[in-house]
């Protein structure tokens, strides 16, 4: 058996080396492994974020639309009872029984009006029709602002990854330091993109 003492020195510091080389790269392979769950989730946050613009976007547009067809018939409506009660005036002379189903249509041409403009009840006046597309139009708004950030975050966190692999190769700290950095970098990110601590430039 040979003692320590008699190995060569210089063959205890390439054992010494190549063991320290094996420690980085296992760390390195882990810390890769890490950077891939992150990724893996900021890119889920993104896609909800993109399909909750998306979404909130149609359905503004078609809340718009039903307002508007709301606003037209409660206009016809208005106008159809306007008419009405202009005979009225005009003919202030004419039959009893004319001038009662009259009298009757306008105030069923007003109170359909009035269902058109705001009906509570259904949630389907105009006036709740736009309440609703102003609320949709802030969750797109939010959507908008997330978006970006799980972007960039994503661009960073497989640039990292790239650099962590090539340090790897290279045996490189250097590069591994700077992996990390975009990976603190993407982290962020992320976090604003789900909490939106700080609005977002290209947002």
């Amino acid at each position: 058996m040979v003692d320590d003492t008699e190995i060569p020195e210089g063959v205890h510091e390439h054992h010494h080396g190549h063991d320290e080389e094996g420690g980085f790269r296992r760390w390195a392979a882990i810390y890769l492994g890490v950077v891939a769950m992150l990724l893996a989730i900021s890119s889920l946050g993104g896609g909800k974020a993109t399909k909750e613009m998306l979404a909130a976007s149609i359905r503004v547009s078609d809340t718009y639309n039903f307002a508007q067809a709301k606003y037209l018939r409660q206009t016809a409506y208005e106008l159809a009872a306007d008419q009405f009660e202009a005979e009225l005036a005009a003919q202030p002379a004419i039959p009893d029984e004319a001038k009662t189903l009259m009298t009757s249509s306008i105030d069923k041409y007003r109170k359909a009006a009035a269902r058109y403009a705001s009906d509570p009840a259904s949630g389907e006046g105009r006036a709740e029709l736009l309440a609703a597309a102003k609320g949709l139009e802030a969750v797109r708004d939010r959507a908008e602002r997330q978006d970006p950030n799980f972007q960039f975050a994503a661009a960073l966190f497989q640039i990292a990854i790239v650099l962590g692999s090539v340090s790897i190769v290279a045996s490189s700290r250097a590069l591994i330091t700077l992996s990390a950095v975009l990976t603190i970098a993407a982290v962020v990110l992320t976090l604003n993109g789900f909490f939106l601590f700080v609005p977002f430039p290209a947002g």
